[in-house]
């Protein structure tokens, strides 16, 4: 079979301005990037479709490494409800280019599945992350700038809790000393980086519901704390205005297309290992606007992305999926059975057996929220039929239907059955309403609690002392209200990466509490996950070049 890179490039695209045309918004009406993306100002949302129309939420089993698929079975899932003639869109979260140059490459989908132009989605894209970044580090700049000019009126910082970010994975600038050389240079101070992806500027705009709201969040961000114990925000420094016009083109969601030239809103793009790990409630809110069927994703597996979209981005949003779709594969059920990574390709259907563990857990954490799940069995070329039948079997005992996905090799074709029994299972069998893990009223320890035993399974939850010393920190603020973002390897229910399967009663360690108080959420850090990531010995950017004019090596 032909590289996803082939098969986007040798797809022809439409203008954009006949992709909006196609869900009823003019070409008057967009803002176009070049001949094939453009953005969609925000005051065409349309809040009397909202409710109208229907959100499906994309997520999956715990993955490994080499990813579930849960972008490729999202976008063939949109291709598949407009084949049977369902007006059908997709709104997903933009690539970093930390993994696209690292080890898990790009997030356009893979195959006859994907989100067009693949190149640039995957690489400058609209210049969003560029202005995150920028907007970011602009704050970093003004507030060491402040302490400079100010300090010989005594002014000085005890904690200063706001970091860099650039959007590359570079573990040498996880800890670093700034205003090095002399007193022109700056104060001498400890800082680092995170990766832009886990900026709260990136949280703040994917959680923002206007432009008004999205100054408000930025005026609120803590920077740190003075000697005298007071805390000090971004509103004392008089910078809002600024940070917000470094965003206001940013804000608006992107507009792309598929392999199939359905339209697409590509969004915002945290982890939901380190952050909430959705796209924009502006870019689900257009997509609502415009298509009877909605198809968002949420990061990694269930316990991350799942979760954080249901006790954060609904919470904050009222957005409410009618159905919650389940990605899994038979490789990554053998991986949590037990089988060797470097047999998972190879038939094992004691091995696959073992997985459904896994599996369970997830559908019975989702069902916890109050949705209907259904299955989808995102199949590999290695997999058989006994395997696919065996896993279809499993659901069926347990009440859950369990549909075949070949939407990578076969587009919107390979998605017809999916598509039908998703539109059977709204129609007779939609989603309860929203039951959140935890009430607002909770204390921050109690809602962390929660989702780590009812979700993950541990046994007991242990604080750093600098964990609780946030805690106090939190109660000072009044802020215990806002919701937990737990941050924490994907590739596990617990801290430890290589726990597979279903682990249960073990203790679980926070490290640290960052207070994103213009996301209005709580990050509590866990294990050892870092907001940094490092390159693999071989990283995926030995493999990128331009040959010919073309690009190659992307994925």
């Amino acid at each position: 079979m032909k590289s996803d890179i082939q098969i986007a490039q040798e797809t022809k695209l439409e203008n954009i301005a006949r992709i909006a045309q196609s869900i009823g918004i003019s070409e008057e009406d967009i803002i176009p990037y070049g001949k094939y993306m453009a953005k969609v100002p925000i005051d065409l949302i349309r809040d009397e479709n909202i409710q109208r129309n229907k959100l499906i939420l994309v997520t999956a089993i715990t993955p490994t490494k080499a990813g579930i698929g849960k972008t490729t079975v999202s976008i063939g899932l949109a291709l598949g409800l407009n084949k049977i003639g369902k007006n059908a869109v997709v709104a997903l979260r933009e690539p970093s280019l930390g993994p696209c140059f690292g080890m898990k490459g790009g997030a356009a989908g893979g195959g006859y599945a994907q989100v067009l132009p693949m190149e640039e989605i995957n690489l400058h894209f609209t210049g969003d992350f560029h202005a995150i970044t920028t907007a970011h580090n602009m704050i970093s700049a003004l507030l060491d700038n402040y302490i400079y000019q100010n300090r010989r009126s005594g002014v000085a910082l005890k904690e200063v809790l706001w970091k860099r970010v650039l959007d590359i994975n570079d573990r040498s600038l996880r800890f670093i000393v700034t205003g090095l050389g002399g007193n022109t240079n700056g104060v001498p101070a400890e800082g680092g980086f995170d990766i832009t992806p886990a900026s709260e500027i990136m949280a703040i705009l994917c959680l923002a519901s206007d432009l008004n709201d999205l100054r408000r969040r930025i005026d609120n961000i803590l920077l740190g704390y003075r000697l005298d114990g007071t805390p000090l925000f971004v509103k004392e420094l008089g910078i809002g205005g600024a940070i917000t016009v470094l965003l206001k083109d940013a804000l608006n969601p992107n507009l792309v297309q598929t392999t199939e030239h359905t339209p697409a809103f590509v969004h915002g793009g945290p982890f939901a290992n380190i952050a909430h790990g959705c796209n924009t409630v502006l870019a689900t809110r257009m997509a609502l606007s415009y298509g009877e069927y909605v198809i968002t994703e949420a990061g990694f597996g269930a316990d991350l992305g799942a979760e954080k979209f249901f006790n954060i981005k609904c919470r904050k949003s009222g957005l409410e999926p009618c159905l919650t779709i389940l990605v899994a594969t038979a490789q990554g059920l053998k991986m949590h059975g037990g089988v060797a990574l470097e047999d998972i390709s190879k038939p094992d259907l004691e091995g696959l057996k073992r997985g459904f563990d896994n599996l369970d857990k997830h559908i019975e954490n989702m069902q916890s929220f109050g949705q209907t799940v259904l299955v989808a069995f995102n199949r590999y070329a290695s997999d058989t039929d006994e395997e696919i039948a065996l896993l279809i079997n499993h659901c069926r005992q347990k009440g859950i239907k369990c549909i075949v996905n070949n939407a990578f090799a076969q587009g919107g074709e390979g998605a017809i059955e999916l598509a039908n029994a998703v539109v059977e299972t709204i129609q007779k069998e939609p989603s309860s309403p929203l039951r959140f893990t935890y009430a607002d009223s909770d204390p921050i320890q109690q809602k962390i609690e929660k989702v780590v035993k009812l979700l993950y399974g541990a046994g007991t939850v242990t604080f750093s002392d600098k964990a609780k010393r946030m805690l106090h920190h939190i109660q000072e603020l009044n802020i215990s209200h806002y919701p937990v973002c737990i941050a924490k390897t994907q590739y596990s229910f617990s801290a430890d990466a290589k726990a597979y399967g279903v682990v249960s009663g073990f203790d679980f360690k926070i490290n640290d509490l960052v207070i994103n108080n213009g996301a209005e959420f709580i990050v509590a850090i866990a294990g050892n996950i870092m907001r940094m990531p490092g390159l693999p010995k071989t990283p995926q950017a030995n493999f990128i070049d331009i040959i010919n004019g073309k690009i190659v090596g992307l994925h």
